[in-house]
């Protein structure tokens, strides 16, 4: 059976009788059993629980009752969104028992849909990291390249969807966890408008920033899964029920911006190139290019890692060794307790975020840092509301980097920060954004990055779709 299905290839092969839900879900198992040992895009394959799904699905059809939206897909689900009764580790050793309670609301959402959950995809420990090197449980390849990253923080995710392991897949993306991750692997990966998407039963790693997405094989099947996570949710009160804008792509009429700061020094030559071949496929397409300012983006890295170092001390607290984290020894004291678990169960880079996080919002040091970081945040969507009285999107490249070698920047991180350079004012800003495959340099894939304002996803869909046609 052909594991590159889309979504509407399922509901018709279901429908048509072609396959049940059970062989497909067996199918895509064995993918995984046969493929994943090289990739190891998952830390927790979940083969009674895909079977059990299934088996509701077939239920159904042979009721003759109407299917639900993601009737049979297979999914992967990133490793910090809970899973009722299956581990929940976020790439760390501290939470390497903890089993999930109870599922979180886009869980609930994809089961509703009909979703067939085949297991749990691996990320750097808490989100913290751009190449999945930084997971407790070993680094995922890029299926593109094993010797390469996957990308980071959500490389499992995109990687289980680029390998065929699964047909959609869910992520959850802070400063690019899902759109870096998809452009390395060569997929479609959508960070959605902050609060379009419901965060609870995420774990988290700087509140303010993170968000739940799609990512696919093509932009079809990302807007699919996104309409069936989105909405507001009363247990999450950053999330809004606001219009997706119902806008109709007029090619003609498209204004396409490009950021000048995006194509400056320290972009990889080649990754320009492939960039510079799509931006000219729009518009021979018929699309305005204009060249746009967003002055402040010089700033964004430092800003970024200041709000998200500080926002993730505060919200690791939690992982003290009292409820979750690795057992302590009879007897020790209070202090003891907290700092082995601590320090046997958190790996160094988020050690080194929360002491920094620390530090920034210490008393004197407060104004001078985060206050400051907030300041330029403002700065930065206001460049973006600018940009976009005179474009309808923004494009540029995901990545200044080509995927990288397992172990090139993992000892240099302030060289690994830099991989985030276009992804991070994003997620600053709160906005949308795209990746799509554009290219390749040799056999590794290029990811174009596209930007629309707050809640107009469906910009983003629609251009998306037409570049995918070019």
């Amino acid at each position: 059976m052909n594991t590159n299905l889309s979504i509407a290839d399922i509901r018709k092969g279901l429908q048509e009788h072609q396959f049940s839900a059970k062989e497909l879900a067996r199918e895509f198992l064995g993918t995984i059993t046969k493929k994943d040992k090289d990739i190891h895009a998952f830390l927790n394959v979940t083969e009674n629980l895909a079977f059990n799904q299934a088996e509701a699905i077939d239920k159904r059809i042979a009721q003759k009752e109407k299917l639900p939206t993601l009737a049979g897909v297979p999914c992967s689900v990133k490793d910090a969104i809970l899973v009722e009764d299956v581990p929940c580790t976020a790439g760390s050793k501290i939470l390497e028992h903890y089993v999930a309670p109870y599922d979180a609301t886009v869980t609930k959402k994809i089961k509703e849909a009909g979703a067939i959950i085949v297991g749990k995809t691996n990320m750097d420990e808490f989100g913290m990291g751009a190449s999945t090197e930084n997971s407790a449980f070993g680094p995922t390849k890029n299926p593109h390249d094993l010797t390469r990253v996957a990308g980071g923080s959500g490389g499992g995710a995109s990687a289980s969807v680029a390998a065929a392991e699964c047909v959609i897949g869910l992520g959850e993306d802070t400063g690019g966890s899902i759109r870096l991750p998809s452009s390395f692997c060569g997929v479609v990966g959508l960070k959605p408008t902050y609060g379009a998407v419901s965060r609870n039963g995420v774990i988290a790693l700087a509140s303010s920033l993170d968000q739940v997405g799609p990512v696919a094989k093509t932009v079809g099947d990302a807007e699919i899964l996104f309409n069936v996570i989105r909405g507001r949710d009363p247990l999450d009160s950053t999330s809004i029920d606001a219009e997706i804008g119902n806008w109709k792509l007029e090619i003609g009429n498209l204004r396409i911006g490009v950021p000048k700061e995006y194509f400056a020094e320290g972009l990889d030559p080649a990754i320009e190139k492939v960039i510079r071949g799509a931006i000219n496929k729009l518009e021979e397409a018929g699309a305005r290019i204009k060249e746009v300012e967003l002055p402040n983006t010089k700033y964004a890295l430092a800003a970024y890692y200041i709000i998200n170092m500080s926002e993730a001390s505060a919200n690791l607290a939690r992982y003290d060794g009292m409820r979750y984290g690795v057992s302590r020894q009879e007897g020790s004291l209070l202090l003891d307790a907290y700092l082995d678990s601590r320090g046997e169960g958190l790996g160094t880079e988020v050690k080194r975020r929360i002491i920094l996080g620390t530090y920034a919002l210490s008393a004197g040091y407060y104004e001078a840092y985060y206050n400051k970081a907030q300041k330029v945040r403002t700065l930065l969507k206001q460049d973006f509301e600018k940009a976009f009285e005179k474009v309808d999107i923004i494009v540029g490249p995901v990545s200044p980097f080509l995927p990288f070698k397992i172990g090139e920047r993992i000892r240099d991180p302030l060289q690994m920060y830099l991989v985030d350079i276009y992804t991070v004012p994003v997620n600053l800003a709160g906005l949308p954004a795209l990746s799509i495959p554009a290219g390749r340099v040799g056999n590794l894939p290029v990811g174009l990055h596209m930007i629309a304002p707050a809640f107009q996803e469906q910009r983003l869909f629609e251009t998306g779709k037409l570049f995918e046609t070019l």
